[in-house]
């Protein structure tokens, strides 16, 4: 499925691959080059692994305890 750059440096996803990868307007997307040369994208987020993890904690504990448990104290 040949496609080409604009003056911009964008390309067009074919919509074959973009209903196969599930992405949909503002889809983060990347780029692996392999070892052979070979480039893959990939559907995914450009946010961090820990981007998921954020949100507030539960556990109603000082600070002073918190970082008493991360070192094992």
């Amino acid at each position: 499925m040949p496609t080409t750059v604009d003056r911009n440096g964008r390309i067009t996803v074919p919509k074959a691959i973009r209903d196969y990868l599930g992405l949909r307007n503002g889809s983060a997307v990347t780029f692996e080059r392999l070892l052979s040369g070979e480039v893959v994208i990939r559907a995914g987020s450009s946010r961090t692994k820990f981007t998921s993890l954020r949100g507030r904690a539960t556990v109603r504990m000082k600070t002073e305890e918190i970082m008493a448990l991360t070192r094992g104290d």
